[in-house]
């Protein structure tokens, strides 16, 4: 055998054995560590310039609640949204918009992480989208991974009844629904609505 063709295929040989080695990335270790790197719900506060006492209080709050409610979701999912938040007292209690904004008004007992949550799911479409009222439209939620996911909590009869914009069990309409349990069923179970074609 020629000394050149035989260095010319030993090199070979080596770059094909070494090839998927240096190609392949080292996959992340645990399913937290693969949807941690996807994490994408992001928020900012509108605030104002000079900001009253009340409004202080206010920021303070709503702080709190939507970091851990953000936290919930960017640990169990990998949703993407940019939300907004405002303090805006002439709100009732809280609302979401799928155009991504959340406001609460002055009752400081929905400044919550379940407050949070809720209205974040309505940034994402529940209540909002046209994925909504496809699926959820007639009273129960048609859309088969949401469905699975709630016969996976509570039994082969589940269901997730919707109306008003809301769905029920595990959407957290009432600070009394409110649990760790509660909160990260919900949290999956928007994220299962999502990919349903919420």
């Amino acid at each position: 055998m020629n000394p050149r063709r035989g260095a010319v295929a030993a090199a070979l040989s080596a770059l094909l054995l070494a090839a998927p080695a240096v190609a392949q990335a080292a996959p992340p270790s645990t399913a937290q560590e693969r949807i941690a790197a996807a994490a994408t719900i992001t928020w900012t506060l509108e605030r104002a310039g000079n900001p009253t006492a009340d409004q202080q209080s206010a920021y303070t709050q709503i702080t709190s609640a939507m970091n851990a409610a953000v936290n919930r979701y960017n640990n169990l999912t990998d949703l993407g949204k940019s939300i907004t938040v405002r303090y805006d007292p002439s709100v009732p209690t809280a609302d979401g918009n799928l155009n991504g904004t959340i406001r609460f008004g002055s009752n400081r007992s929905y400044m919550t992480e379940r407050t949070a949550l809720h209205e974040i799911a309505h940034t994402i479409g529940v209540g909002t989208s046209a994925g909504w009222s496809r699926l959820g439209g007639t009273g129960t939620w048609t859309g088969t991974q949401a469905t699975a996911l709630v016969r996976q909590f509570d039994g082969s009869s589940a269901k997730l009844s919707t109306g008003g914009g809301h769905f029920w069990p595990y959407g957290l309409n009432y600070e009394n629904e409110f649990s760790g349990t509660a909160a990260d069923r919900h949290v999956r179970i928007v994220d299962a609505m999502v990919r349903d074609g919420l």
